[in-house]
């Protein structure tokens, strides 16, 4: 058996799709443009690309987004003026604030100082509560977009046992927050891996769903799954390769030559989960600003249109 490729490409445009209708319905009905300030603080090339792919996706769909780019030096509080700044400016209904920062710059306290009415990455500790309690505003990116992705392939999460490997903030806590509550596009049993899980294929064998989220190149391999099972690769790794011009190529955690021989689904990478996170930001960038409209509940869903 060979497994099915989950194309996060295509599912992705799907959504900038639907956000891209929303946006315009918005503009119509409200005379609202959806806004997204970024906060980026020195010139790390990784993070340049990252807020370039999201500024282009902003464009895309009509959400107004600017970049607010402080140098590498800048100190904590320069950088917390300039976030509070934004917090009072009604032209940006969402603050990203680029992450990893400088090391004279403590990521939690930027975090916990945006207004959590637009924290888009959905990293305030007021958002992390709101989504353990089951009563989600803002889901972080990347477990949105994992869910989306299992959501519209017809890979329900209700009923099964998922597995996530990796209990990062960004990606494993709140995925498995997000897949065990009791609400569509979740219901699932979920078990949580890391680092210290003493014989990790033990579990990995036995999930319906396996998310790999470690950030070590081809730890899931091909005896670790469950035959069937789908597995999500939320893994991008720099391994050298000497044949590339830039003398490396992007893996995941998952050997994916090996592993979709076992598995009944899977994501690649690059082109998997990676286009999603940015979806989902968009997501919810609108939001945020149907949230600032009194468009929304006080945990950030839609309501009816009046």
């Amino acid at each position: 058996m060979t497994a099915k490729v989950i194309d996060g490409v295509q599912i992705a445009q799907q959504v900038r799709d639907e956000v891209a209708a929303r946006v315009r319905d918005m503009a119509r009905r409200r005379g609202v443009t959806p806004g997204l300030a970024v906060v980026l603080v020195g010139d790390n090339p990784a993070s340049a690309s990252y807020v370039r792919g999201k500024e282009k996706a902003c464009q895309e769909v009509g959400i107004v987004t600017e970049t607010f780019h402080l140098p590498g030096d800048a100190t904590e509080g320069q950088v917390l003026a300039l976030v509070e700044r934004l917090n009072s400016d009604s032209r940006y209904h969402g603050i990203l604030t680029q992450l990893p920062f400088p090391p004279q710059v403590h990521e939690a306290t930027v975090v916990r100082s945006l207004n959590p009415a637009k924290d888009v990455d959905g990293l305030h500790p007021y958002s992390v509560g709101l989504l353990a309690m089951g009563e989600p505003r803002f889901i972080p990116a990347t477990p949105y977009g994992i869910q989306q992705l299992l959501v519209r392939t017809g890979n329900d999460p209700a009923g099964k046992h998922v597995v996530v490997c990796g209990r990062s903030n960004l990606v494993g806590r709140p995925l498995a927050l997000l897949l065990a509550q009791k609400q569509e596009g979740a219901n699932a049993t979920v078990t949580l891996c890391h680092t210290g899980t003493r014989d990790l294929a033990y579990f990995t064998r036995q999930a319906d769903i396996l998310v790999a989220a470690m950030g070590r190149p081809w730890v899931i391999k091909g005896e670790m799954v469950k035959p069937g099972a789908v597995v999500i690769d939320v893994g991008i790794n720099r391994v050298e390769d000497k044949t590339r011009r830039q003398g490396y190529r992007l893996v995941g955690d998952v050997d994916y030559d090996a592993v979709k021989e076992a598995a009944g689904a899977i994501t690649p990478v690059p082109g998997g989960v990676g286009p999603m996170t940015v979806a989902m930001l968009l997501v919810n960038t609108l939001k945020a600003a149907q949230l600032a409209e009194g468009r929304t509940d006080p945990t950030g869903a839609p309501v009816a249109s009046s």
